[in-house]
């Protein structure tokens, strides 16, 4: 009986879902597969079938994402008509990013990751002050400036994109490739991460702790682009042209976003725990509540957790393809599994043991230098198969 009910709600839930689209909703999954149509008529030549079914892939999930988070499509709008605006003044070549007005200060790759990178330390200011003054009024604010760093930030991927083909065409690549241009993507996806649990949970009051690890990211990645010249287009190494870069670098670097936002809701959990009982009046306790922080650690690191495991099988099914094997104990791919079986503890004591609190939240902040080591120390300390990441 209980399954027929299940299954008479799963029904209604769906019938309901589709009854409460609007026309604009409708109208947003047209522009989005006319220009998947479009894409593919005019690049099929260039693709192969790896790549044609990442296209639809994308298209169709940006098609859902914007039925179910109805922010993303004025992101999408506003990445997709900057980028287009920013690659076609390239009329001469790369040189004109020196010479034009919007190139030079807005729109080329390296300006628009300036952007991104002054918007998300005001953003983490910003929140700090909504924090402290408890005003929404300056949360909104602060909120603006991040979606207005993550535009920014795509809009720099976008065309970077585009610059490294105007390199020339055996040059061209995806550029989530290096350390630079992760780090780029670590920022804008964790950034988005939380947007999203902003929105769900109707609080702005974590923006200041969650924004802090962007912004030592963006620390790294200046200090990266200037002293080692990180922002330089450089030609792919062999292993790294290839298809299932595509998927399996995007696919890690949600689980890498997770697990920061779960660290630094757990920082803000154990704030707030030392500050219940003790002061009445402290500004922690405009906080979200425990139960929140408790919940939003565990949706980050079981979403975190379900994107590493597929990037962990993509990735030793392109290990098979460029290297021959599966698995070679690698120091990236030992540390991999490492990071794996951190989060796979913490979830079954959660799961299975109902464990919760302080020690968890501990545990979630261990694990985010695990992580940290996994992702950055093994290229700076360690080499393997992976040294085309050193820093």
């Amino acid at each position: 009986m209980n399954s027929i009910q299940a299954a008479l709600k799963q029904e209604l839930d769906q019938q309901s879902f589709w009854k409460g689209l609007s026309l604009f909703d409708w109208v947003w999954g047209l522009i989005v597969l006319i220009g998947t149509g479009y894409a593919h008529s005019r690049y099929a030549e260039l693709m192969d079938g790896y790549e044609k079914v990442i296209l639809l892939s994308t298209g169709v999930s940006l098609v859902a994402l914007g039925w179910y988070w109805k922010e993303i499509r004025w992101l999408s709008l506003a990445v997709f008509l900057l980028s287009l605006f920013g690659v076609s003044r390239y009329v001469n070549g790369l040189e004109d990013a020196g010479v034009d007005f919007f190139l030079r200060f807005l729109l080329s790759s390296q300006s628009a990751i300036m952007w991104m990178s002054a918007l998300y330390v005001l953003a983490t200011i910003t929140y700090f002050l909504a924090l402290f003054t408890r005003s929404e009024f300056t949360g909104k604010v602060a909120g603006a400036m991040t979606w207005s760093a993550t535009t920014m930030g795509l809009v720099g991927l976008m065309v970077r994109w585009r610059e490294s083909y105007l390199i020339g065409l055996d040059v061209g690549y995806i550029p989530v490739s290096n350390l630079y241009e992760v780090f780029i993507l670590f920022s804008i996806i964790t950034a988005l991460l939380y947007l999203f649990y902003e929105r769900r949970y109707q609080t702005r009051m974590l923006g200041g702790f969650v924004l802090l690890v962007i912004s030592a990211a963006v620390a790294f990645l200046l200090w990266y682009a200037f002293d080692r010249n990180a922002a330089e287009i450089q030609p792919l190494v062999p292993a790294l042209q290839s298809y299932w870069m595509k998927i399996h670098v995007p696919a890690n670097f949600v689980g890498y976003g997770a697990f920061a936002l779960a660290a630094m809701v757990a920082t803000a959990y154990l704030i707030r725990v030392r500050a219940e009982g003790r002061n009445p009046h402290s500004l922690a306790l405009a906080l979200p509540t425990l139960d929140i922080l408790d919940d939003l650690m565990y949706k980050s690191i079981a979403l975190g957790f379900a994107f590493f495991t597929l990037a962990t099988i993509l990735g030793a099914l392109w290990a098979a393809e460029a290297w021959g094997g599966y698995w070679s104990w690698d120091p990236k791919e030992t540390w991999a599994l490492i990071v794996w079986l951190n989060y796979a503890a913490w979830l079954h004591m959660r799961l299975t043991k109902g464990w919760r609190g302080k020690p968890m939240a501990v545990w979630a902040i261990v694990g985010l230098f695990v992580t940290l080591f996994a992702f950055l120390g093994v290229n700076m300390f360690l080499s393997g198969l992976h040294s085309y990441g050193e820093l």
